[in-house]
Formats: C-alpha cells, structure tokens, sequence
C-alpha cells in the first residue's frame, strides 16, 4: 500500500502516551499507536483504501507530502485522477436502448468486438477509442486513481474491463459510497500540486477547477434530449482514435509531466496548476 512508507515514517515519532498522541491513524475507531477510542469526527475516512481506516488532518497532510515527494523523486511520477462515465467509457441502461440500437446487445455478447460489453441484464458499455493505449501510456507518467459518482459494484463491473489485473489502480478507487455530492481532492493522498484531473464535468470539482482538464463528454449510444442526434451510433460513426478525446488529453499530460519534470532542482516549487494556465487545453482535447 502506497502510503505505509509514510505511516511507518510517522509512527516512529509519535508518542505512546495517551495525552500526548495526535492519533493521526485510527482503524475501526481505535489509534494504532496509542489503542484510544477516537471520535470519527476527529479526522477523515480512507475506507476505500483500508476499510475503517481514518487520517486526522496532520496525518493527511504528512502522508500527501510523503508520498508527493517519494514518487516525484524516486519514479518521476505524478498523480492522474480519471472519471469514468463519458470520460473512459459510456453506459447505458439495457432498457433505454433505441430500436436500432437494440442489435448492438448481440454485438457485445459475441467476440467480433473488444470495445462492447455486457456487463449484466441491466448495462451496456462502451469503452472509448484509446482507453487501453491511454492508461498504458499514462501509467508510465502517473500515479492513478479512479473517482466517480457511479456505485462501487457499479464501479467494481467496469474496472473488469479496463483494468482486470488492478495494474493501473490498485485500490485508488474512489466512489459514491465514500464521496456522495462533490469530488475532492482532500481523498487524495498526495499535494495538490502534483494532481491533473480528467473528467468530463467541471461543477463537481467545486474546489479543485485548477486542477481539472475538462474532456470533452463521450457519447457513444443515444440520448434522449437536445443532445441525441450527436450520439455516435446516431451518426454510424465513432470517436477517432488517434485524434480523439483520449489521445488528445494524453499529449497534454505529456506535456504537463515534461515541464514538471524539466529541472530537477526545481521540483520542490513546481505546481501543474500553473502549467496548466499556459497550455491551451481545451484545444488539445477538441474531437477532430
């Protein structure tokens, strides 16, 4: 687990006494260093990365500085956090299928196609041109996290395609049933300044928009709504592949590693949400 470097680091400076115990990591409501009862209110959940454990705000802040200048230094890494729906992949109810989409379920049960998937009696999913060469490439430069509204069976059923061996996430999945209204970046275990977002939908990051690279929204199947006619089964097409959502955001992310990157002697100051405010972005990420 990526951030025991720092619990280990932390608990050796902490005292055993009780009185005199910050109590920065508490499992199931217990402090591992002083074995206290400790109120939830004192700090904040991590279940999706241990069940039942919870970071005070020292701790928090102590593990994103760690682990911030442990991946920078040692694996030149920063850290991506990616949206699914409209973003990776689209999903949609079974049930609100079209007439002349409704062939597309024997499409997805048979193996002519890798990008179609059933994954129950209720979704159909489609993976977006360049997902599988997207995380590969990006896996190389950050250190990622899934964050999404979607429930985590839900969540659970679609890292199944796109990450079967947990290669890229591991355990940084974060869902609806630990982050319910807004995303935030305060689940995220690493500095501000080495986070880019991905996600197709500005207003939940209410905090965060300097952080956000706004993809544009893949539409694959049809929408009831002013937006139908854009879907791609509509027009009997699909999203480019090479010049696509994906492959765009990509450069960019290259582009964005690079300048942090560029001097060494510098990383201690560097912040992607500058490097962000001089690349034209929304550019880059522009369907062809």
């Amino acid at each position: 687990m990526e951030f025991e470097p720092a619990i280990n680091e932390s608990s050796s400076s902490l005292s055993s006494s009780r009185s005199s115990c910050g109590h920065w990591y508490v499992r199931y409501g217990v402090c591992i260093a002083c074995k206290s009862t400790v109120n939830k209110r004192h700090g904040r959940a991590f279940d999706y990365l241990v069940q039942g454990l919870q970071l005070s705000h020292e701790a928090a802040a102590f593990t994103k500085r760690f682990t911030t200048q442990f991946y920078c230094l040692n694996e030149k890494k920063l850290n991506l956090v990616l949206d699914l729906d409209h973003t990776l992949l689209h999903s949609i109810r079974v049930s609100l299928l079209s007439e002349t989409e409704k062939c597309l379920i024997e499409e997805a049960c048979s193996t002519t196609r890798e990008d179609l998937w059933k994954l129950d009696s209720d979704y159909l999913t489609k993976l977006r041109p360049f997902v599988h060469e997207f995380l590969k490439e990006a896996n190389e430069l950050f250190t990622m996290y899934v964050y999404t509204m979607g429930t985590r069976v839900y969540v659970e059923s679609l890292l199944k395609l796109i990450d079967p061996k947990r290669i890229y996430f591991g355990d940084r999945v974060i869902t609806r049933d630990e982050s319910p209204y807004v995303k935030t970046l305060d689940l995220v275990l690493a500095e501000e300044r080495g986070v880019v977002i991905v996600d197709d939908t500005s207003d939940v990051w209410t905090h965060h928009k300097s952080n956000l690279v706004e993809i544009n929204e893949y539409h694959y199947f049809r929408v009831n709504g002013p937006e139908e006619s854009r879907s791609y089964t509509v027009e009997k097409r699909d999203e480019s592949k090479n010049n696509g959502g994906l492959a765009n955001v990509l450069k960019l992310l290259k582009e964005v590693h690079y300048g942090f990157f560029r001097v060494k002697e510098e990383l201690e100051s560097q912040d992607v949400r500058f490097l962000l405010q001089e690349i034209d972005f929304k550019l880059l990420t522009k369907d062809a």
